[in-house]
């Protein structure tokens, strides 16, 4: 499948992504990750705005990570720089964000989240945070090669890609 017959397809309900040219399906993930990313959505954007640094999108925004075959994923929660954002990105975003958040769905599995990992610095992401609402805990890559696993009582922080943003990780949690 193409991107094209991609965004052409009518909406079932369920969560969409495109992978090599596949069409993956998830169900709905539920009503305590969404919570999750909310609260994730919410810190970074207020971070955002206040520094000027760029735009936060949720997972209604698709990514154009690469063509032929093409691949379109959409974070949970990401960052894209001001630089890199033109205002006429209608239907996918062309190319990767510069922080892609993925909050761990009861759907998801250890191989379908490394491949979501891979694409995305692969296409260029800088940073992305895998976010597991079970365990209360952050994996944050800056390479495929060397994750670096963060727990309730670490602080997150948004290193060279958000200069200045640092949360405790057991805030994203909060009720």
């Amino acid at each position: 499948m193409t991107f094209e017959e991609f965004y052409s397809l009518p909406d079932d309900g369920t969560k969409q992504e495109l992978q090599a040219g596949i069409l993956v399906s998830e169900p709905l993930p539920g009503f305590r990750h969404g919570r999750v990313a909310a609260a994730i959505a919410d810190v970074l954007r207020t971070h955002v705005r206040r520094h000027k640094l760029g735009v936060v999108v949720s997972n209604d925004s698709g990514f154009l990570l690469a063509r032929s075959p093409d691949t379109v994923r959409g974070p949970d929660v990401a960052f894209v720089s001001r630089d890199r954002v033109k205002g006429d990105e209608a239907r996918a975003f062309p190319g990767a964000p510069d922080l892609a958040v993925e909050v761990l769905s009861p759907s998801n599995t250890p191989a379908s989240m490394h491949a979501k990992v891979a694409d995305y610095l692969a296409a260029g992401a800088r940073l992305v945070w895998v976010v597991d609402v079970e365990t209360e805990t952050v994996i944050v890559y800056a390479s495929l090669l060397a994750p670096r696993f963060l727990g309730p009582r670490d602080f997150l922080d948004g290193e060279d890609v958000l200069p200045g943003f640092r949360v405790p990780v057991e805030e994203l949690f909060e009720i």
